[in-house]
């Protein structure tokens, strides 16, 4: 079973529909951070990779990371009680035992695999003891001997062990009624009278069991032999004998199988507080990423919870993060882009530095840190600095991008004019693509007032690409807007070469802020913009602009 503290991961990812800056500099970034310091981190994903990307990371033979499309508090993330599971055959009274020493009223039954069978609670054992007349639990229950000896600290001194209880429960007494009552393979209490002993044996007892720790005769020992019955010394008396022997019955025999309430190591807290309330249940059984049993959670165990721990990269803002960041713990922003709307409960640690790539403000922390750059991390923040900046063709790129993307060229061993070619090329290839897989690419969502907007970009090495991408996405982008509920958006189909975009848009006075923004005269929902190729600094602060001033 799991040990019951696991060094917890520090998840560092960047924003919803990632592109390569942020997909690659999660990746260098944890890989710095993992040997600078402490920390265990991981870097994650937060959506689907682009066609750039996955060239990028094939190129380099990165594996991609691993998708976290939600970071809310789950199951996982708070202190679970690790109590074993017990083997089905173990007896009621064992059980119970169990519960008192470790102060918990719900034993989970599992396999040799941590399969988990069923559970018993402190109430079915209850509800089994009060059923006084149920002389036939021992063998309902295929009870083995073995336990019936654990049970009443009994010595077998006559018979198997490992047989099963065949018959009733019954308490010896006078050999009359013995007679009368008495049924083959019964389980006979009896006293040191030896005419009792005697009696049950002839009456074709399955088993004696002599209470108050006397020896049986040896005449005795024989004809049970004889008969096939088997003869248990216990040192309690028959009352006790008898008030405790039915506890001898497995737990499977009593255990829940049915409708068991079970939660998942990945099980969301809220989920588990919703169905926690519907219950009068205290303890749950929690199941590992495998769907073996790895221990209990209680109501109680919800309010110890643990964050995730989370590093953000080439982002900011809320609308372009992760579900669920509210309730996760910031530790650091890595970024490039303009002081957004994101909040954190305690002070972090943010750097953000007006270059035109993420990737190359790690690149300067590897330096810092001391750190030897590996070749394939060199890849990809050369990849996220030329995709980024569109080659330095960007108005965002900075003479630190193009140092930094030189540096990172020789020790990846790439040409950066034919690498950057065959990089913008796959992103362009449409081949297979639904308007949707272009749309979300590179989509990302603003906000202005209590106007929110979304704007994408997708950039291409030849107008014909370009031409074919327009004419894919284009007539998707209502459809686009509906389903991100925004009431606009705005694509930008950009031409590396020639340094250009086309904007198309949608929704209501989406055209009057383009007309406003860029001083042009759109043309069935498209604006040509030559010059504009990058979206933070040449597309947004217009855009933003001119809605403030139609607002005011």
């Amino acid at each position: 079973m799991p040990a019951a503290n696991v060094w917890r991961k520090v998840n560092v990812i960047g924003h919803v529909n990632p592109d390569t800056d942020s997909i690659c500099s999660a990746i260098a970034y944890a890989y710095l951070k993992n040997q600078a310091s402490e920390m265990a981190c991981e870097p994650r994903r937060a959506g689907q990779l682009n066609r750039e990307t996955e060239f990028v990371l094939k190129h380099f033979d990165v594996e991609p990371p691993r998708l976290c499309t939600d970071v809310s508090p789950q199951i996982k993330d708070i202190d679970i009680r690790r109590q074993p599971g017990i083997d089905r055959e173990l007896s009621v009274k064992a059980a119970w035992s169990m519960m008192r020493d470790t102060e918990i009223d719900t034993l989970c039954v599992t396999d040799a695999e941590d399969e988990l069978l069923g559970l018993i609670t402190v109430k079915d054992i209850a509800n089994a003891n009060m059923d006084l007349m149920d002389t036939g639990v021992l063998a309902d229950a295929h009870t083995s001997y073995r336990n019936v000896l654990a049970t009443l600290d009994g010595e077998m001194v006559v018979g198997d062990p490992d047989a099963e209880v065949g018959g009733n429960i019954y308490i010896g007494g006078s050999p009359d009624v013995m007679e009368e009552q008495l049924k083959p393979g019964d389980l006979v209490l009896v006293s040191n009278r030896y005419d009792t002993q005697l009696c049950a044996i002839e009456c074709d007892a399955g088993c004696i069991v002599i209470c108050n720790g006397k020896a049986a005769p040896r005449t005795i020992e024989t004809l049970a032999r004889e008969k096939g019955c088997s003869i248990i010394i216990t040192p309690y008396d028959i009352y006790a004998a008898a008030r405790l022997v039915s506890q001898s019955a497995p737990v499977r025999h009593f255990m829940r199988v049915k409708d068991l309430l079970k939660f998942s190591v990945d099980t969301p807290i809220e989920d588990a507080r919703r169905v926690m309330a519907s219950v009068r249940h205290r303890y749950f059984p929690i199941l590992d990423k495998n769907g073996k049993y790895c221990g209990v959670v209680s109501r109680r165990n919800l309010l110890n919870l643990h964050r995730k721990q989370i590093i953000l990269v080439d982002h900011n803002e809320k609308t372009q993060a992760v579900d669920g960041l509210a309730q996760a713990e910031i530790l650091e922003i890595i970024d490039h882009h303009r002081i957004g709307t994101l909040e954190t409960t305690a002070p972090v640690y943010f750097r953000n530095v007006p270059v035109g790539c993420t990737a190359t403000i790690v690149f300067q922390m590897y330096l810092e840190n001391e750190v030897d750059i590996p070749k394939k991390i060199a890849g990809l923040l050369l990849s996220a600095i030329l995709s980024d900046t569109l080659m330095f063709r960007s108005p965002t790129s900075t003479p630190q991008d193009e140092q930094a993307a030189n540096a990172l060229a020789r020790i990846a061993g790439e040409d950066i004019q034919s690498y950057a070619e065959q990089m913008f090329e796959a992103g362009g290839d449409l081949t297979g693509k639904t308007a949707e897989e272009v749309f979300v690419s590179d989509f990302k969502v603003f906000s202005r007032g209590d106007v929110k907007f979304g704007v994408g970009q997708s950039s291409y090495m030849t107008e014909k690409s370009r031409s074919a991408a327009e004419a894919l996405v284009g007539p998707y982008l209502p459809e686009a807007a509906g389903h991100h509920a925004l009431p606009m958006v705005f694509y930008m189909f950009t031409d590396v070469q020639k340094q250009s975009t086309d904007l198309m848009f949608t929704g209501h006075d989406a055209e009057k802020i383009v007309r406003a923004a860029f001083h042009v005269e759109p043309e069935n929902g498209k604006a040509v913009l030559p010059g504009v190729v990058s979206r933070k600094k040449q597309l947004i602060p217009p855009l933003m602009a001119a809605m403030q001033e139609l607002t005011m």
